[in-house]
């Protein structure tokens, strides 16, 4: 849709990624926390504190890897979770938040 304006953040660093949570205006958000999903309860109390969908989304499916993996700390606060999709989870959660907003 050509009405759709994505704009697209990496960061492997804990503090920038709450910041950018913090600071978004994004009417959705779609977040791969990666290994900070499962450890970081700063990006999870940043998801919390914002009031706008937020989608989980894993590349692998986390509960086909190691115990640890299976609990996230930011799922509780996401509106969505997507796992094992591979890079086409972001098409399925692009398509959730469009409808959302």
């Amino acid at each position: 849709n050509k009405d759709t304006e994505i704009s697209l953040f990496q960061s492997n660093l804990e503090g920038e990624i709450v910041t950018k949570l913090q600071e978004s205006n994004a009417q959705g958000i779609i977040i791969n926390a990666a290994a900070y999903s499962h450890t970081s309860v700063a990006i999870a109390d940043a998801i919390a504190a914002i009031n706008i969908p937020v989608v989980n989304l894993h590349i692998s499916n986390i509960y086909q890897r190691e115990e640890e993996r299976h609990k996230e700390l930011i799922s509780q606060y996401c509106t969505a979770g997507i796992y094992g999709m591979g890079y086409d989870g972001y098409v399925f959660a692009l398509n959730y938040l469009k409808k959302q907003i």
